[in-house]
């Protein structure tokens, strides 16, 4: 039976996909790995040529899904249904594991769980307990693609990867009022059954922010996020400026829409003093002015929209 369950959501980007797929089959433990690729959207033929021979790949079992084009939280919990480990792992088609990440993330599943079994002092719902834990590994840009200022900007900030920020928490626990911040679903692992227990929300058109409420559905739920930076991913997407700020304008939009409908998420919106302070910013020529200035017009342009 396989130990840990690899769900993959891809759209459109084979060559990349298969890179990834290259890097599963490269695991210190790739026979215990379950590989799950949902293909999110039925036009992209050569995504579907690549899993006609799959013993290519030297994967023990991979399972290809194709589904209507939706988005990533659909193809995720669409890929939860077919899973049989008790662990799962949710990359991005364009994450690239480092040989021994599948094996650390299941080290640090048992390292974390005898950390809460060992401080529940009653030992009542140790169990338990010990299973409402999800691994986040680190992840980085990989360095053979030209790493643009707006790239750097991005992981700097916390507003792509906001590893910097968690230097405090190596192989610790995040603390809860922070941890639905980092949630990147680029790069988890966390009980199967656990997961299946709080899907993502389906009702989403645009992008952004899928991983904040999920993360803030998980921390509301008891599930403690443990970071184990030894875990390591290469993030291959190359982004210019023009790729940011209409990336950045998007989950404007997507945050004013996600509000109205999910108020956990109201505490990201932008208001008084800090909706102030974005403005002023947004006026300036830096690297952050032009991403509030695209932010807020993103909010602007939805809420005109009616979104």
């Amino acid at each position: 039976m396989a130990q840990l369950s690899v769900i993959i959501p891809t759209y459109k980007r084979p060559a990349i996909l298969k890179r990834t797929l290259e890097h599963l089959a490269k695991q210190t433990i790739a026979s215990e790995l379950e590989v799950i690729v949902v293909h999110d959207g039925e036009d992209d033929e050569e995504t579907v040529s690549i899993f006609s021979n799959t013993t290519h790949y030297s994967l023990p079992t991979t399972h290809y899904f194709k589904i209507p084009k939706s988005h990533q939280g659909v193809a995720r919990n669409f890929g939860l249904q077919h899973a049989t480990a008790p662990l799962t792992l949710f990359i991005g088609d364009d994450i690239f594991l480092a040989p021994d990440a599948c094996e650390v993330h299941l080290a640090a599943h048992a390292a974390s769980g005898e950390r809460v079994a060992s401080s529940d002092q009653r030992g009542i719902l140790t169990a338990h307990r010990s299973s409402l834990i999800a691994v986040l590994g680190f992840t980085t840009w990989d360095p053979s693609l030209t790493i643009t200022p707006a790239m750097r900007w991005l992981e700097e900030t916390g507003w792509q990867f906001g590893y910097t920020m968690l230097l405090p928490y190596r192989h610790d626990f995040i603390p809860p009022d922070l941890q639905h911040r980092f949630t990147y679903t680029s790069h988890i692992s966390l009980p199967t059954d656990v997961a299946r227990a709080h899907p993502f929300r389906e009702d989403r058109d645009l992008y952004g922010w899928e991983d904040t409420l999920w993360g803030t559905i998980l921390r509301d739920s008891g599930v403690k996020l443990f970071y184990e930076p030894d875990a390591t991913a290469l993030h291959y997407h190359q982004l210019d400026l023009n790729d940011s700020l209409a990336r950045i304008e998007v989950m404007g939009k997507s945050l004013l829409h996600l509000t109205k409908v999910e108020p956990r998420m109201r505490e990201r919106m932008p208001s008084g003093w800090k909706l102030w302070a974005y403005r002023i910013l947004a006026c300036l020529p830096t690297m952050r002015g032009r991403h509030y200035k695209a932010f807020l017009r993103g909010l602007s342009e939805s809420n005109k929209e009616g979104i």
